[in-house]
């Protein structure tokens, strides 16, 4: 069993909530080891349940006034957006409060449905985080990813292969998010073997032979099913102009590497320096979701010479990712370019490189180094 990092208990303890997370990252049994008795849960996933307050969004109320408890949750609740006009009401009037767990939030942002106007605030759960892990395995997670059931598994490359045929058939076709699977399924490879990179509908498009305007519809698509996250250009830079185009990347590693057909990694490829700067994308997002910093995660790139780097933190931290094992000034000449505008505070590179050092404004560390340092909040 994995210890997971977020506490459900002291988020409720301040707001209700919907917690949104991809399948398979732990959320019910999260709420089943942390809440236990404390907590109610109604599974929409049960036909019977789901059939009942379909039909009647307000037998709701007497199934909770029935059955008394600190917490109430809804599990998958995007299946009958309805209730949340019921859910609304109760927490107005008789201070309930809930969890509310999704897979899904397409139906929930596009269906114009109660969202409830700020009286439950929004969590995510994601896959495992290297915190999370005893005895972290860096080159399991570079190939299988960090899916509770898969790193755990004997047989992570079948439990992510059932991991992705699930996902077509349930979260796709059951919802009818697209009419043309086949098509999505070009999609889906592509993006996946583009992940990281700056994204190019167009080319993308072309690739798969899908019209753009179906592309980006694909993308959104990604994002509203948690199956993956943009990372946006960072634009305030005033003495060289950024480009303007995000980066996309998927929510789990091992899910990008089953979609995209990878079936090994080597440690001396790009392939191995993709993988290792998404395991670090991941890792930035977990901790700023997980302590609630509310902070943007992005990345900057010039217009001319296309100087870069991988991620910036708000607009305080700035982090490069390099998978050398002796880091030389070649590998500071991003950082070097962004400190000349004086907006970061902190500059990192983060590499293989057991030597810690700093340049400058520069700091040089170890990759297990820097994390330890950010899970410990001395980065952010």
């Amino acid at each position: 069993m994995f210890q997971r990092l977020l506490d459900l208990k002291s988020l409720l303890e301040k707001k209700s909530f919907f917690l949104f997370g991809p399948r398979a990252t732990g959320k019910s049994f999260l709420i089943n080891y942390q809440l236990g008795n404390e907590a109610l849960v109604i599974d929409l996933l049960r036909s019977d349940l789901y059939m009942r307050l379909s039909v009647n969004p307000g037998l709701l109320e007497s199934m909770i006034t029935d059955q008394p408890h600190h917490y109430v949750v809804i599990d998958e609740v995007q299946k009958i957006p309805q209730l949340l006009n019921e859910v609304h009401r109760l927490i107005e009037n008789k201070n309930i409060r809930f969890l509310l767990t999704g897979s899904s939030a397409r139906k929930l942002r596009h269906g114009h449905v109660n969202l409830l106007a700020g009286r439950a605030w929004e969590a995510n759960l994601f896959p495992l985080t290297s915190r999370e892990i005893p005895e972290f395995d860096l080159s399991r997670y570079l190939l299988f990813g960090g899916l509770p059931p898969v790193y755990a598994s004997e047989f992570p490359k079948e439990e992510l292969l059932a991991y992705v045929n699930t996902y077509l058939k349930e979260e796709i076709q059951a919802e009818a998010l697209v009419r043309k699977i086949p098509a999505f399924s070009r999609f889906l490879q592509m993006s996946a073997l583009t992940s990281g990179t700056t994204l190019n509908f167009s080319s993308i498009a072309s690739d798969t032979g899908i019209p753009v305007t179906t592309v980006r519809e694909y993308y959104q698509i990604l994002e509203d099913t948690f199956i993956g996250f943009m990372v946006p250009a960072w634009q305030k830079s005033q003495k060289r102009k950024a480009v303007s185009t995000g980066k996309f990347y998927f929510f789990d590693i091992g899910v990008r590497n089953t979609l995209a057909q990878i079936s090994q990694i080597d440690p001396q490829s790009d392939l191995y320096g993709q993988a290792f700067e998404h395991f670090i994308a991941l890792e930035l997002r977990a901790y700023i979701s997980y302590h609630r910093l509310h902070e943007s995660l992005s990345y900057w790139q010039t217009q001319q010479g296309g100087n870069e780097v991988d991620f910036i933190i708000g607009n305080s931290v700035a982090v490069e990712v390099k998978t050398t094992n002796n880091v030389s000034k070649k590998h500071l000449k991003g950082l070097k370019y962004l400190t000349e505008e004086k907006i970061c505070e902190k500059y990192y590179l983060i590499s293989h490189d057991k030597i810690n050092r700093q340049e400058g404004e520069i700091k040089m560390i170890y990759w297990k180094e820097f994390l330890q340092n950010l899970w410990d909040g001395r980065v952010i």
